[in-house]
């Protein structure tokens, strides 16, 4: 009885954690454009802003494909990227948005296991870059949030608090979205903490 309600477990978890976030997503996307498209069409559809935000997401990426997109595209960043308030909001959405979805981008250097969110409790993390304050050197982790690894903390730890992990982003992200359901075989395996020089980065 146990292993059969295990084996359902497992194949259950996943299900319902997938069916949640793609609620939320297409809550929070049709939520967007239903206002607009139901003024022009002049009755309620439900689901019709979660398409046209599709159909957009489309058309941009098709366009900006091109030449003439990708100029027009690089002056308005420049733009944006010029803009005090909105600087900051857009490079931080673009980075995590390319830390996510793009692996090769290697916008996250590592993924590490911190002590989060006290003592004794342990939680995945992702390295995002190096500080030095006061003369202390201290490592930037994001600390994803489940199910959406989107939102989270940055937490800046001595490197000594940081425990590398051998598993890729992606697999990192997977183990937060699942709930710590989906976890790489390399990450189950018990290994030493690799021994590094303090005060070097990772």
């Amino acid at each position: 009885m146990r292993r059969f309600f295990l084996s359902g477990l497992l194949v259950v978890v996943p299900i319902i954690v997938t069916f949640l976030i793609l609620r939320l997503l297409f809550r929070t996307v049709d939520g967007l454009l239903a206002p607009l498209v139901t003024q022009l069409v002049g009755r309620e559809i439900p689901g019709v802003g979660l398409l046209a935000t599709i159909v957009i997401v489309f058309l941009a990426g098709f366009f900006i494909s091109s030449v003439f997109g990708s100029r027009l595209y690089s002056i308005g960043e420049v733009l944006f990227i010029k803009t005090p308030l909105v600087r900051t909001v857009y490079v931080g959405a673009k980075q995590l948005m390319e830390s996510m979805f793009l692996p090769s981008s290697k916008a996250f250097k590592q993924v590490v296991l911190v002590e989060y969110p006290r003592k004794n409790g342990w939680a995945i993390g992702f390295v995002g870059g190096e500080l030095v304050v006061n003369g202390k050197f201290l490592i930037s982790v994001f600390v994803p949030s489940t199910p959406t690894p989107f939102t989270g903390f940055v937490i800046n730890y001595p490197p000594e608090e940081v425990t590398p992990l051998s598993i890729s982003v992606e697999e990192g992200v997977k183990f937060v979205v699942s709930g710590g359901i989906v976890a790489p075989e390399r990450l189950r395996a018990a290994s030493a903490r690799p021994e590094r020089p303090e005060g070097k980065p990772l």
